[in-house]
């Protein structure tokens, strides 16, 4: 399918101007499903681009977000690290940030309002959860390779969709564990949620990127797996194709 992409910018109550990567199809109609993209602590990269564009290719109007200003892009690990320690401090400025993502997505002519999901990368992954966690109208929710330690537990009644979470078995940055205990807290919480393992496989596996990305910044954790890659994006499809 032919797509159409802009920059979609807007700003917060800081003044930090935020240049969103929005992709349509191109012919997009009213009522299409609606995605956000929330990308690895890198920035706005190529990677979070190209899966919004893939998103729109299948139809939706997908909005890979700007979390930083500016489109903020790194590819050295202790800036990017710096980029997102300073949001999870600060999580009233990530959280407003996240809730103009969604507005000016639901606010698009060609979305249906009440019918919009989000997917995340690492970081991104954490912050699709969050946003879930704290109750926004996110009727699908996926994370890949995400941080799955919450910035405050769910609570009953608090998630409105489901939760898919695509992780590898060799991930380091979030190990078993963590999965373990993110089970739990969502069988608390009564939330309706899918986890897939993919054996012997590390952080970072959706993004080409990821292997070069980690030889450059002297790191063994980062790994591209083009097999889990392409199952995990369908198993995604799938996902929402099921629920928007």
């Amino acid at each position: 399918m032919t797509i159409q992409t802009r920059t979609l910018s807007y700003t917060d109550s800081q003044g930090v101007t935020l240049k969103s990567h929005l992709c349509l199809p191109k012919q997009a109609v009213d009522g299409l499903s609606g995605v956000l993209v929330a990308p690895e602590w890198w920035g706005l990269s190529e990677h979070a681009k190209r899966s919004a564009e893939r998103l729109a290719e299948a139809g939706y109007a997908a909005l890979a977000i700007d979390l930083y200003g500016d489109a903020l892009l790194t590819d050295k690990a202790d800036v990017a690290n710096q980029n997102m320690t300073y949001l999870l401090e600060h999580p009233e400025i990530l959280n407003e940030r996240t809730d103009l993502a969604l507005t000016q997505l639901q606010n698009l002519p060609e979305v249906a309002q009440m019918n919009v999901g989000a997917v995340g990368f690492c970081f991104g992954g954490k912050v699709v959860l969050d946003m879930a966690r704290r109750g926004l109208p996110l009727k699908a929710v996926t994370s890949f390779h995400g941080i799955l330690t919450p910035a405050a537990p769910a609570l009953e009644g608090m998630v409105k969709g489901e939760i898919l979470v695509q992780h590898g078995e060799a991930d380091t940055l979030t190990t078993m564990d963590d999965v373990a205990a993110f089970r739990k807290e969502m069988d608390d919480a009564k939330v309706v949620y899918h986890i897939d393992v993919f054996p012997g496989v590390k952080h970072g596996f959706t993004n080409p990127q990821a292997t070069e990305n980690g030889e450059k910044n002297h790191v063994d954790f980062l790994d591209y797996n083009a097999e889990a890659a392409e199952t995990s994006w369908r198993n995604m499809l799938g996902f929402l194709e099921r629920h928007l």
